[in-house]
C-alpha cells in the first residue's frame, strides 16, 4: 500500500465505526447506560421501539436521512424515514505480476449502497418520542 493509503484507512476506519450502533454507543456512553437494559439490547441490536427518545432512535439508527413535519390537529409529528443505504467499507489487494517482477498495489473505498426495499423505515415522533414504526417496501 502507498503512503495515502495508511494516511486514509484510520479516517475511512473511523468513519465506519460511527455509522453502527457500537460506535454510536461509544460516543455517547453515559446516555446509553442511563437507560433501562431493555432499551440497551434494542439499541446495540440497531433495532427500535415505541416510546423511545430521538436520543436512543439516533443511537440505535443514526441519522435519518430525511427529516418531515406532520401536522394534524393534534400537533405537529416528526416523521424520520431510513432507506437501505449504509456506509460500506471495503479493501482490496491486488498482485500484478511480469517480466519477473511483482507489483502489490491496494485501493480503499468508502461508498453508500444503493436502496433496499425491505429496509424502508419511518419513525413517528410525537412531543419527541416514538409513537409509530412503519417498515416495508417502498
Amino acid at each position: 500500500m502507498n503512503a495515502r493509503t495508511w494516511i486514509l484507512l484510520p479516517v475511512l476506519l473511523l468513519a465506519g465505526c460511527v455509522s453502527t450502533p457500537a460506535g454510536r454507543i461509544a460516543q455517547d456512553r453515559p446516555a446509553f447506560d442511563s437507560w433501562p437494559p431493555q432499551v440497551q439490547a434494542l439499541v446495540q441490536s440497531g433495532r427500535i421501539a415505541v416510546g423511545f427518545s430521538a436520543e436512543q432512535v439516533r443511537m440505535a439508527l443514526g441519522e435519518p436521512d430525511r427529516i418531515t413535519l406532520r401536522t394534524t390537529a393534534a400537533g405537529t409529528d416528526e416523521i424520520w424515514t431510513y432507506h437501505g443505504h449504509r456506509p460500506r467499507f471495503s479493501l482490496g489487494v491486488g498482485v500484478a505480476g511480469g517480466g519477473g517482477s511483482t507489483l502489490v498495489s491496494g485501493a480503499t473505498e468508502m461508498s453508500t449502497g444503493g436502496y433496499q426495499d425491505q429496509d424502508h423505515l419511518r419513525v413517528i415522533l410525537e412531543a419527541g418520542r416514538v409513537s409509530e414504526v412503519e417498515q416495508g417496501a417502498r
